[in-house]
């Protein structure tokens, strides 16, 4: 089929014109889910137009978008303001007052839709200091807020429709910023051909049909999922709008959603398996056995692998009884599961591949809208351990010429329409990542790997900017240590230090519920409180982690992974932390990506300790 949208706003009407359906967007209220047909979404998209034009807002204004749940809402009032040229800026919900301020000005937003909970609050503190900030609406009624739907103003469409077609494709259609691990947001500009390219890239890769169900609860104030789920829609695609608290548990969302596919980041997938894990220790005898005799049996899976005679029986069984249940847990519909934002351990991508629950690795930036790779769902095309193949539009290259690189290895430039169109108001940075050649510099380091047809797959195995160098001249990417030490359930969060010194030592965030349950099991006491930044978080008490038995595990934990790097990478000492690394603290930003400045000083008398010997 030809996909002849070009401009983002004319999705909603690819689809009511190809697939419509009578459950194109919703959200659960309640026990139950409430959608809006395919048609119902262009009817109050167009009331959104009109409502925002009555505001007095022309093409190029900047309306700002904030949620913690995602919501069919933040989709509507997204249609209706791009279909008259006005440009969403969407927000983390979470990030510093500092940083609202900073965005609002720059960006110069003149009025805010938000979610529930305390960010009209936030909104309204940061509005004084925003000379062209106006008015803020709100998704669910509360007292002394504007209801969202009040800005609905009947009348003519013609005015709408005429500004719709004046809309051109390489206009600026989202303004989204950066978290930024070092310095300022930066503001990304992204077109509609930009995401609209990236779209119709994703388009046929999507292991789902029209009618089908796919869960939303990445942020949509990322472009990861802003981009997915308009690329859902265009596919007629049913998108079930909810956040990542909601999701777990019998009466969660998955269970009672029953998706048939979503996107989500690493963590999350870490965190099903410790809980499917968690539950076969707690198994006895013969069930106990056969759970981890069907675990076994996962380590030697491979993309495409094929088993024959007892090999197949042993998966037929160990499907049938053990396998089937995890596919239960996730809904029961499962066909695939895209993992983007961090690297995932290719044991993740093994486990529930194995387990009938297809998990498939894309990688991008914001500044790239963000796709630039994806290994694809039919297993001839993909390839455990890389981030997959390169999107039909875009062009890749492997540039060894500006740092100290393995050989076959260098920063990854990327060519293609979806590339940003800048840093808004900011050509210099701008510069400073997109050369003369029209090639984006990525920043992240990566190498090919061509597989028997020929074709290349990219790895990548770290930040150009997060290289350290030993005392002893030799650099040592932390990305690749950290992301397989946290295969182990223990460890929640690690990061490697060793800048300038005379090896590489860790800090380590202990997994607080494994923990406790490993105490538990241990005869060591353990107790837990709520982070005081962010009350879903749990830390574990000094005592616990000063504990020998404790340390000592730390200590074999380290001894088993240390053998798959070479000596200088080697983790030689660490310390235990009490307190998890959030975005609310500011050790991460909102896509999780360790501010590594940030807890270098933060931890600076920490890791005096280690190396004052």
């Amino acid at each position: 089929m030809e996909l002849s949208f070009t401009r983002l706003f004319e999705i909603a009407h690819f689809q009511n014109e190809h697939f419509p359906q009578e459950k194109s967007i919703g959200h659960r209220v309640g026990d139950d889910w409430v959608f809006y047909s395919s048609k119902e979404v262009i009817d109050l998209a167009n009331n959104v137009s009109l409502g925002l034009l009555k505001l007095g807002l022309k093409a190029g204004d900047k309306i700002s978008l904030l949620s913690y749940d995602n919501r069919p809402e933040w989709k509507i009032v997204e249609i209706g303001a791009h279909q008259i040229g006005v440009v969403t800026v969407p927000v983390y919900p979470t990030i510093a007052p500092s940083d609202y301020e900073y965005i609002f000005n720059d960006a110069g937003v003149q009025y805010a839709f938000v979610g529930p909970g305390d960010l009209a609050d936030k909104v309204k503190a940061t509005a004084p200091k925003v000379p062209t900030f106006k008015k803020i609406f709100c998704f669910e009624k509360q007292d002394g807020i504007t209801y969202w739907e009040d800005i609905f103003e009947g009348g003519s469409l013609e005015e709408v429709e005429k500004i719709s077609a004046s809309i051109k494709e390489d206009d600026l259609a989202v303004l989204i910023y950066t978290s930024g691990t070092t310095g300022l947001p930066k503001g990304v500009m992204l077109s509609h051909k930009n995401i609209v390219s990236n779209i119709k890239d994703a388009y046929p890769l999507i292991p789902a049909n029209a009618g089908d169900k796919a869960l939303s609860f990445l942020p949509l104030c990322h472009i990861f999922e802003c981009t997915v789920s308009s690329a859902y829609i265009a596919r007629g695609i049913n998108i079930g709008f909810t956040g990542v608290r909601n999701l777990g548990g019998d009466e969660g969302d998955i269970k009672s959603f029953k998706p048939h596919f979503f996107t989500t980041v690493p963590r999350l997938l870490e965190k099903v398996y410790e809980k499917i894990y968690n539950k076969g220790l707690d198994l006895t005898g013969f069930k106990r056995k056969l759970f981890f005799w069907a675990l076994d049996l996962t380590s030697d899976y491979e993309f495409g692998k094929k088993y024959s005679g007892l090999a197949a029986l042993k998966r037929r069984i160990a499907d049938k009884l053990i396998f089937s249940k995890w596919r239960e847990a996730l809904g029961g519909n499962m066909k695939g599961i895209l993992t983007g934002a961090a690297a995932c351990p290719v044991k993740m991508a093994k486990v529930f591949s194995a387990a009938g629950i297809p998990v498939r690795e894309a990688y991008g930036l914001t500044e790239t809208s963000p796709g630039l790779t994806a290994n694809r769902f039919n297993e001839t095309d993909a390839m455990l351990g890389t981030v997959g193949l390169a999107f039909d539009s875009v062009t890749l290259k492997i540039d060894p010429s500006d740092g100290d690189y393995k050989e076959g290895e260098g920063e990854i430039l990327a060519k293609g329409p979806n590339i940003m169109q800048g840093y808004y108001n900011q050509p210099t940075k701008t510069a400073e990542v997109i050369d003369t050649d029209g090639w984006f510099h990525t920043g992240d380091v990566g190498r090919m790997i061509t597989d028997a047809q020929g074709r290349e797959f990219l790895k990548i195995t770290d930040r150009k900017k997060e290289l350290l160098k030993t005392s002893g001249g030799k650099y040592v990417a932390p990305a690749p240590i950290e992301n397989k030490f946290k295969e182990d359930f223990l460890v929640e969060q690690l990061m490697v230090v060793g800048e300038k010194k005379k090896f590489v030592s860790a800090l380590i965030v202990p997994a607080a519920e494994a923990l406790k349950d490993w105490c538990d099991n241990n005869g060591v006491a353990c107790s837990l409180k709520p982070a005081p930044y962010n009350d879903t978080l749990f830390c574990v008490s000094e005592e616990t982690l000063k504990h020998p038995k404790v340390i000592a595990k730390f200590q074999e934990i380290i001894n088993g992974f240390n053998p798959n790097f070479s000596h200088i990478e080697q983790i030689k000492k660490f310390k235990l932390l009490c307190d998890p690394w959030d975005v609310a603290s500011g050790e991460l930003t909102p896509t999780m990506k360790l501010k590594r400045r940030v807890i270098r000083e933060k931890y600076e008398a920490i890791i005096d300790e280690i190396y004052d010997v």
